[in-house]
């Protein structure tokens, strides 16, 4: 949930906009709580072999220590001699064969984004303990780039603002985009779109474990990736290795509940920057008390609803600056400086340029397909109405845009019940206090369904993502010591986040492209877990 964010901050890991590990080695493995979870079984995969796949250079821009395969799997895996999709993978193997445990799958979280290079966009950050033990495995999901793909159509204005915001004189045509939005996937699509979904995502995984010649995996998911690691645990608990999940997405709020879970944090993050910032008055010149920081910033929003403001080239209306202050707000330093640049643009001033990140196509595409293809949403516009109008005062930061009409609301409904996470699999999930995307309620929530799994909180952690981004030494070693041992803390840990960034620096996200010119910015477009 969570098309990610694309940004210059690295602890907003931008391969959209969460870990779990499971099985210990020398542990047995726990079964599912007895509830089904849905009414369509896993199926069950027959063993393959690395023969299965044909590892090849990935191209002249990745290094040769990448490996790139494709491997079919089925589109509907409850027929599967049926039609097949393709996936594509990526491999980094391990460094020291002698220590070689297995296979260490990836997931970037979106839903959406490009897992393909995501292992060697994280091999210079990994820990050389965790390379030497593991084979690390990208791969795009089913829909999503260089897998077979989806398209809706969508033109740039569809892509830039898809969370839009409420107000009554254009509801109406919020209603009439959001239904043209899914009939265009819909039409698109035909036969595919359905079997988008987090569970088939989940089965293409068991896919590829076999065809990797693996008993079990092991599994890094941020964000999103949480869900899903989530959702292949409970499918296939006996298959799960050691899985860490980085910024939880909360199993029992899929989907639109936990969109509406960015505007209740963004509520308690936007006033801890206010009160920040004001302290911080000598510095920053924005306030001397948090009414002043929080007036002047409603002012210039006010301002660009009436006339957009040009940032740097790129123009900026009131809903927008909302969207992009709530991402920067959990980095107070960062969020303070672009507080005083819009202040200058608001001021006629010249202002560089704001990072904006577009969607393509195909990103959305693919995020709506999970978002609207792994649980139903209301189908009545007047719900989304009166939750928008109800939203708008108790989160006015960002309530108005995710409960507005969404293209889920026109969606077939989907083939299977959401899942329901209910087991005892061992997992590592590792979270930031201040995450503007998946808030630490959401992380207590996958604790709560994954009942073996042990919570480590970063206490005054900032920002989207955790392990191996400098965020905590202590949360970092947590994370290497359960994938290179398999031991679990005895018991929930917190750990403390490590000296902050200076005041006014960004450093850098990793990036999934191999292209160093490659740009990232953040994206129009939440993240669900990323």
């Amino acid at each position: 949930m969570l098309l990610r964010r694309r940004t210059i901050s690295k602890t907003a890991l931008g391969l959209a906009a969460v870990l779990t590990p499971t099985l210990l080695g020398t542990t047995a493995a726990a079964t599912p709580a007895a509830r089904p979870a849905s009414p369509v079984a896993a199926p069950a995969h027959t063993p393959a072999t690395t023969h299965s796949l044909v590892w090849r250079s990935c191209g002249n821009d990745v290094p040769a220590t990448v490996e790139c395969a494709t491997l079919k799997a089925p589109l509907d895996h409850r027929k599967p001699g049926g039609r097949k999709i393709d996936l594509a993978l990526s491999r980094i193997k391990a460094a020291d064969p002698a220590k070689r445990r297995g296979v260490l799958l990836f997931n970037p979280g979106g839903p959406s984004a490009s897992g393909l290079f995501y292992p060697l966009a994280l091999s210079g950050l990994l820990p050389q303990s965790v390379k030497d033990r593991y084979d690390l495995i990208g791969f795009d999901p089913r829909g999503v780039g260089a897998s077979t793909p989806l398209a809706c159509g969508t033109n740039s204005a569809d892509e830039r603002k898809t969370y839009r915001p409420y107000k009554d004189e254009t509801f109406a045509k919020d209603v009439v985009w959001a239904r043209d939005i899914a009939e265009g996937c819909r039409n698109l699509n035909g036969e595919t779109l359905p079997h988008i979904s987090t569970r088939n995502t989940a089965r293409d995984m068991d896919v590829i474990r076999t065809a990797l010649g693996e008993r079990k995996i092991s599994y890094f998911g941020l964000s999103y990736g949480t869900y899903l690691g989530s959702v292949y645990t409970q499918l296939f608990p006996r298959r799960a290795d050691r899985f860490v999940l980085d910024s939880a997405v909360d199993p029992e709020r899929v989907w639109r509940s936990m969109a509406q879970s960015w505007a209740e944090q963004a509520e308690i993050t936007f006033d801890r920057w206010t009160e920040w910032t004001a302290r911080n008055a000598a510095r920053y010149g924005l306030g001397d008390t948090p009414v002043e920081v929080e007036r002047l910033f409603r002012d210039i929003v006010a301002r660009a609803d009436r006339e957009p403001l040009d940032l740097g080239g790129t123009r900026f209306d009131g809903a927008e600056i909302r969207e992009y202050i709530r991402w920067e707000i959990s980095h107070p330093p960062v969020a303070a400086r672009t507080l005083g640049l819009l202040r200058d643009a608001a001021e006629g001033k010249p202002v560089p340029a704001f990072p904006t990140f577009v969607p393509t196509d195909n990103e959305l595409a693919s995020y709506l397909a999970i978002m609207c293809g792994d649980a139903s949403w209301p189908t009545d516009p007047a719900v989304y109405r009166a939750d928008s109008r109800r939203d708008s005062v108790r989160y006015p930061l960002y309530g108005d845009s995710v409960s507005n009409i969404f293209p889920c609301a026109y969606w077939d409904r989907p083939l299977e019940a959401a899942t329901e996470v209910d087991n005892r699999v061992p997992a590592l999930i590792v979270q930031n206090e201040w995450d503007p995307q998946t808030p630490p309620a959401a992380a207590l929530g996958l604790r709560r369904a994954l009942k073996g799994s042990r919570l480590v909180t970063v206490d005054e952690g900032q920002g989207h993502g955790v392990y191996s981004l400098g965020i905590s030494a202590c949360a970092d070693g947590l994370a290497t010591t359960y994938l290179t041992t398999g031991r679990l803390p005895s018991r929930d840990v917190t750990c403390a986040a490590d000296q902050h960034p200076a005041a006014d620096s960004r450093p850098v996200t990793p990036n999934p492209n191999p292209n160093p010119n490659h740009a990232q910015a953040p994206a129009r477009l939440p993240s669900s877990g990323r």
